[in-house]
């Protein structure tokens, strides 16, 4: 694990090259107002330290605990309590996504207000939920992922078929966004907890594919919400 110091030094070589880019163009081509360039410095400086916050509290907090409840469900004994919970984790981690939300926003603002920022969430969370049951399911039952991501791209063309045009590019974006900072971490470890516990030597590759099933589920959320409103 990570130390604070550490954390912060790897962020601030993240967020430099961006930063150094935009201050070239500043002062070479673009020429922005100044009230803009320093807006965007003390954004810079604001992402840095939340940026550090957030992946402390993910490596302290969500981790470990996205494990401990991976290993801890499946000792109950009872399949449909494991799949629930995954159900129920999967939905509330998405709409709790920074991503999902920008996303969201932006949905509503071009469309005008038919797609509403809160529909699109839900439905995207939704969507996340499901795939992320079927993920345990598939750890449960020791289904091969490839037969599972076939099937369900199989069923994202398909549908892409009788779906408005412009909600297929929103669909995969929405697939996209999902594998965020505040879902894949708490996904991956769920399933690495609970492939720890039912697969023992294996739970490297059966705990991870977890976020490539997840990221169906919106898609396929989006384009139904295309079939009803298109």
């Amino acid at each position: 694990m990570q130390t604070p110091k550490e954390t912060l030094k790897e962020v601030i070589f993240a967020v430099l090259p961006i930063t150094l880019v935009v201050t070239v163009l500043q002062f070479t081509l673009i020429w922005l107002p100044f009230h803009l360039f320093l807006q965007f410095l003390i954004g810079v400086a604001m992402v840095t330290l939340g940026l550090a916050l957030f992946l402390l509290g993910v490596q302290w907090g969500m981790l470990p605990v996205g494990e401990l409840i991976g290993s801890a469900l499946p000792k109950m004994g009872k399949v449909w309590l494991v799949v629930f919970f995954a159900f129920l984790l999967g939905y509330v981690v998405t709409v709790a996504e920074p991503d999902v939300r920008v996303l969201a926003t932006q949905v509503d603002l071009v469309s005008g207000g038919d797609i509403s920022k809160q529909l699109l969430i839900y439905a995207v969370a939704l969507g996340v939920a499901l795939f992320v049951a079927l993920s345990m399911l598939r750890i449960l039952l020791g289904i091969p992922l490839p037969v599972l991501l076939a099937g369900g791209y199989l069923l994202v063309f398909a549908l892409a078929a009788f779906t408005p045009n412009h909600f297929v590019p929103i669909s995969f974006d929405a697939g996209g966004v999902t594998t965020g900072p505040m879902t894949v971490p708490f996904i991956l470890a769920l399933g690495v907890g609970t492939a720890s516990v039912l697969r023992g030597k294996s739970a490297s590759s059966d705990g991870f594919g977890l976020v490539a099933l997840a990221s169906i589920g919106p898609i396929l959320a989006v384009l139904l919400l295309g079939v009803i409103f298109g």
